[in-house]
């Protein structure tokens, strides 16, 4: 009898970040919910640029150089909006601002 292979947790989420767009997108909102860390939203964007075809790919269609990206999004990044706005539309999501509750 085979056992079934199991895959960690980090495998099965970047595996639903990669073939699910709404996914992703819930991923995004709750890190950006994270009002405690800000640097959580620049984690899980990055997660999802690797998830979505890498850093380099998702770079180029952002307009941004490779390494700069990477700086942007890691723990001590600090981008602009408008760089925030291109990573998220090329890795085919959006930035909205709704009401607080």
């Amino acid at each position: 009898m085979k056992r079934k292979v199991s895959i960690s947790h980090n495998e099965a989420t970047v595996r639903q970040l990669r073939s699910n767009p709404k996914f992703a997108a819930e991923y995004l909102r709750a890190a950006l919910e994270d009002d405690d860390e800000p640097r959580v939203l620049l984690i899980a964007l990055r997660r999802i640029a690797e998830a979505r075809g890498g850093i380099a790919k998702v770079a180029k269609a952002a307009g941004i150089e490779r390494e700069s990206l990477y700086r942007v999004l890691s723990l001590r990044g600090n981008p602009r909006l408008s760089t925030l706005v291109a990573v998220t539309r090329a890795v085919g999501l959006r930035l909205t601002v709704e009401a607080a509750q």
